[in-house]
């Protein structure tokens, strides 16, 4: 899922529903010493867990990934990583978190979607003009990962 990421440089990464922090650990581990993750997560034992890791690249905020377009109204980012289950949520609300990941994007960014079918891909066609998929098949069940471009 992290394939598609430059960690050699200074990025900004907002992770979307990182519950109990698998994948925030490894981009921890390989983001350089001026990169940033911002964590956006819903549930409040996962936020406080999170804050445990005491990273001085990591900002924890419990919120909704619906509310992405007005919490980072100032801020953009690199990469947006996503474990959100995009295909059980309600299409209202898909519209809005991809809303506002693509206006939180750099124009360069990647949105990058881990999921465990192809439902969401022509939903993701819509609203990127570039949708590439990778499968992560050391995952039992073998997962999606779709990566984005503006």
């Amino acid at each position: 899922m992290l394939k598609q990421i430059d960690f050699s440089k200074k990025i900004s990464i907002l992770e979307l529903g990182p519950g109990t922090g698998v994948v925030t650990k490894q981009i921890l581990d390989k983001i350089t010493s001026d990169s940033n993750l911002v964590c956006l997560e819903l549930n409040e034992q996962f936020c406080n867990d999170l804050a445990e890791l005491k990273d001085k690249n990591l900002e924890v905020i419990q919120g909704s990934a619906e509310d992405i377009g007005d919490l980072f109204k100032t801020q953009s980012f690199d990469y947006v990583v996503s474990g959100l289950p995009l295909a059980i949520f309600k299409k209202a609300c898909v519209n809005e978190i991809l809303d506002g990941c693509v206006s939180s994007l750099k124009e360069e960014g990647k949105y990058i979607q881990f999921q465990y079918s192809l439902a969401s891909k022509k939903t993701l066609q819509r609203y990127f003009s570039k949708v590439d998929l990778s499968l992560a098949a050391v995952n039992l069940p073998p997962a999606v990962v779709y990566t984005c471009s503006l």
